[in-house]
């Protein structure tokens, strides 16, 4: 199948890269992808080597009506150039049209998965847009889930990546890896891991002001492609991770993990936030879930960062429990591309 993925980038990191891992994962499958975008810019060191199937396209002009694939995807409510789903709309046969949506935990996306939207007005008059929303459970449209992924994770050697990209942490010394917008919590963050020998690796874009308390180091990381940022999460004993991206690929790596959900200005992002705890931490002590419900309020601005964090053999526990439910479950690109089958 022939797929189109319109993309407008708002978040050099998470929507570009959401949806070219989606491409990717399309054409490893078969496939054919074109990632249509305002910005591929990004894309110079999240895949430098592109990928066999896709092809990455400057964003249309309304004038432009191109030639529509089989599926066309827009994603996070990008707007559509209106040539282009004229051009859909004279199809023959009409791509299926669907508006994957961002990830949430929130109960109205079992609701809403799936639903159609027939357009009754507008260049797409006679078509049908169908919302798709990805997410946590069966109900949902699952996460990107590349085949042989988690196999790929097994049997991955940690600390020989490490030491390939120039990174050697001292005997017993915590690795924790930072990707996170700027916030107020990042300075303090040092004092809290100080209890335990830590080395901070940072992403590009993330600092940490000085002086750093004994037993502390950090180290600035350079950008990554895609499969080696998933290797970093492997590779760390936790990870700090934002957006939609990274955190979706940290639950992949089966470790310690805080998300830094992107805030929003009127508390939009403050449910969000509490209906993944609630699922997360559905079966986990109460004592872990009320530790990871505290650091996790911290990291996003809603309480004080506490002192300590999370019994770290329970933490890990959880995460691993986490990535093997999510493991039981139907991935992204699988339930898409059945949908299309069903709804062509």
């Amino acid at each position: 199948m022939q797929w189109d993925v319109f993309c407008r980038v708002i978040d050099n990191h998470g929507d570009i890269g959401v949806c070219w891992r989606l491409c990717a994962d399309l054409a490893s499958r078969g496939d054919v992808a074109r990632l249509w975008t305002d910005d591929a810019s990004a894309l110079a060191w999240m895949a430098p080597a592109g990928a066999p199937g896709v092809e990455v396209r400057a964003w249309p002009g309304d004038a432009d009506t191109g030639l529509p694939g089989d599926v066309v995807i827009e994603a996070f409510g990008c707007e559509l150039p209106a040539g282009f789903v004229a051009a859909m709309a004279a199809r023959q046969v009409p791509p299926v049209w669907i508006n994957l949506e961002y990830l949430s935990a929130e109960s109205y996306v079992e609701r809403s998965h799936r639903l159609p939207s027939p357009q009754m007005s507008g260049p797409g008059r006679g078509l049908t847009k169908w919302f798709y929303y990805p997410g946590f459970t069966a109900a949902t449209g699952g996460l990107i889930r590349e085949p042989g992924l988690l196999d790929a994770h097994a049997r991955f050697d940690g600390p020989a990546w490490l030491a390939a990209h120039g990174i050697e942490p001292l005997p017993g010394e915590r690795i924790a890896s930072v990707f996170c917008y700027p916030h107020p919590a990042l300075a303090d963050l040092p004092d809290r891991l100080a209890a335990q020998p830590t080395l901070l690796l940072l992403t590009p874009g993330v600092t940490v002001p000085g002086p750093l308390p004994a037993g502390v180091r950090c180290q600035a990381l350079p950008y990554f492609p895609q499969p080696d940022y998933d290797r970093l999460l492997r590779a760390c004993d936790l990870n700090f991770v934002r957006g939609e991206d990274s955190f979706v690929r940290a639950q992949w790596a089966g470790r310690p993990f805080v998300w830094h959900i992107y805030p929003q200005h009127d508390g939009a992002h403050v449910p969000k936030l509490c209906a993944f705890l609630d699922r997360f931490l559905a079966d986990a002590p109460a004592s872990l879930a009320g530790q990871v419900r505290a650091l996790w309020a911290g990291w996003n601005g809603l309480a004080p960062l506490p002192r300590a964090l999370p019994d770290a053999q329970a933490w890990s526990a959880q995460c691993e429990n986490w990535q093997r439910t999510l493991a039981g479950q139907e991935d992204l690109v699988t339930g898409l591309r059945q949908f299309v089958r069903e709804s062509g």
